[in-house]
């Protein structure tokens, strides 16, 4: 059972109904190791000043302190799998072209002609190429990077073409996903990860994965009150009523890895605290929904003796067995049902889980310290036989559309994620308008906002870092 609250220490009071671990341990199939942990640590209590969020100049000092500095995911190694193929990945005003030059070698090229700087391929792109051509004046260079030609070389006896390779930004493959970091002299993406969370990681597969689902939408919030309303399940009871009668929101458990990493276990198919008596057995059972609800068919009763949570686990591994051509028969009950969230500083989101099988994205409007962009994309197993399988293309919606609108996009958990954004506006709003210079956490349930902040402390507390194009071009 969980620690009863009263005179505890700070950070020791959880909510005294069953645990997630307890419910966890309850199921059939049981958990791996990486489920069934806990590394919770306490960071303090004092309020968040509210400067970071309502500051156009942070914001601005935020691109050359933290963004240069840190590991990043650009793209999937799917959109990229010949060589030559190529994606453009923007964070505020940087851009990069990720490109395949090699089947092993994958490099992310700063993406800006070295004549007079204009991009050599438009933002939201992705395509093949032979070469990299600026639309201006000519100049080209090689996928390897390398200067191809410049237009009347005569006159630049000031620029030998083998000077005038494209910087490169680092890059490193991790779970299918292509990670890249401005900074030449940072960690390695396992340092940065630290082993427990790289372990975790590499346990998932996630390279086994593709893109069934992308959508992108401006949110008219700060990046960080962006990425930190979904650190938490504290706000399920009031924002996702229809939800929290089969969630264990409030008992949820909260994790962090070293100064990058962070995650919350939320268990489902289990009535929350905050309604136990309510609800029955088979009333969780209807009300269920899942991150992706196309293959589930009719619900069935639940007998007398039987949990909600155990029926949906061999309801669930058989439907996305079927849907998705998929061997599930070594993946615990908690991997099919619970909701598994991993923040990976600054602005990335993990979801292992195979019902809520996501990936979050977060990236600041550099024009709006007011606005960011918020992407979701859903990643499906590969089939078992081997079967080509087509990676989805980016939904791009207006920021007055519903998430419902998207296609591929179930309408249940679109409706959820427009709660959750509807709230983003007046918060903003709020932050503002505030008297209280501070936003007030929780200890426990809010600890990942804590410890996501204390990472953005640590990088706006060091010396600016300004990429050096001479520094990153390859010798």
């Amino acid at each position: 059972m969980n620690v009863q609250t009263g005179k505890l220490q700070h950070g020791e009071a959880r909510h005294p109904d069953v645990s997630t671990q307890d419910i966890i341990a309850r199921d059939k199939k049981k958990a791996p190791e990486w489920v069934a942990s806990e590394s919770y640590e306490y960071l303090g209590s004092e309020d968040i000043d509210t400067t970071r969020y309502t500051s156009a100049k942070y914001m601005q000092e935020e691109f050359k302190r933290l963004w240069t500095r840190t590991w990043q995911f650009a793209c999937r190694e799917e959109h990229i799998p010949e060589v030559g193929d190529y994606y453009v990945y923007d964070i505020g005003p940087y851009s990069f072209i990720v490109t395949r030059v090699a089947k092993g070698e994958i490099r992310a090229y700063f993406n800006a002609c070295l004549h007079r700087g204009t991009k050599l391929r438009a933002s939201g792109t992705e395509g093949a190429a032979t070469e990299f051509k600026c639309s201006f004046h000519g100049w080209s260079w090689n996928i390897d990077g390398t200067n191809k030609s410049m237009l009347c070389p005569w006159d630049f006896p000031h620029a030998d073409p083998k000077e005038y390779s494209l910087p490169e930004a680092r890059v490193q493959t991790l779970g299918g996903f292509v990670w890249i970091n401005m900074d030449p002299d940072a960690p390695t993406l396992e340092e940065y990860l630290g082993p427990k969370a790289l372990e975790h990681i590499r346990a998932w597969k996630l390279e086994d994965r593709y893109i069934t689902c992308h959508v992108t939408k401006p949110i008219p919030s700060n990046w960080k009150l962006n990425i930190e309303a979904f650190m938490e399940a504290y706000h399920v009871p009031d924002t996702h009523p229809q939800v929290s009668p089969t969630n264990a929101d409030v008992n949820s458990q909260y994790d962090t890895y070293g100064e990058h990493v962070n995650r919350f276990i939320s268990t489902l198919g289990v009535v929350s605290p905050e309604h136990a008596g309510k609800y029955t057995e088979q009333d969780v059972l209807d009300m269920f929904t899942v991150g992706d609800s196309s293959i589930v068919t009719d619900k069935p009763q639940v007998p007398q003796g039987a949990t909600a949570r155990q029926m949906m686990a061999d309801m669930f591994r058989g439907m996305f067995e079927q849907a998705t051509n998929t061997d599930l028969s070594n993946v615990s009950d908690s991997e099919i049902l619970d909701c598994f969230s991993y923040t990976i500083f600054p602005n990335t989101f993990l979801f292992p889980g195979i019902s809520l099988p996501m990936v979050y994205r977060f990236r600041p409007n550099p024009k709006n310290h007011r606005e960011s962009l918020y992407e979701v994309l859903f990643l499906r197993p590969k089939p078992k036989d081997g079967s080509y399988v087509e990676t989805a293309e980016p939904v791009h919606l207006t920021a007055e559309q519903s998430f419902c609108e998207a296609e591929g996009m179930d309408p249940g958990f679109g409706g959820i994620l427009d709660q959750d954004t509807d709230n983003l506006f007046l918060q903003q709003e709020g932050v503002e308008a505030s008297a209280k210079p501070g936003l007030t956490l929780g200890d426990y349930q809010e600890i990942r906002i804590r410890h996501f902040e204390k990472a953005v402390d640590k990088y706006m507390a060091m010396e600016p870092k300004i990429p050096n194009w001479k520094a990153l071009q390859r010798k």
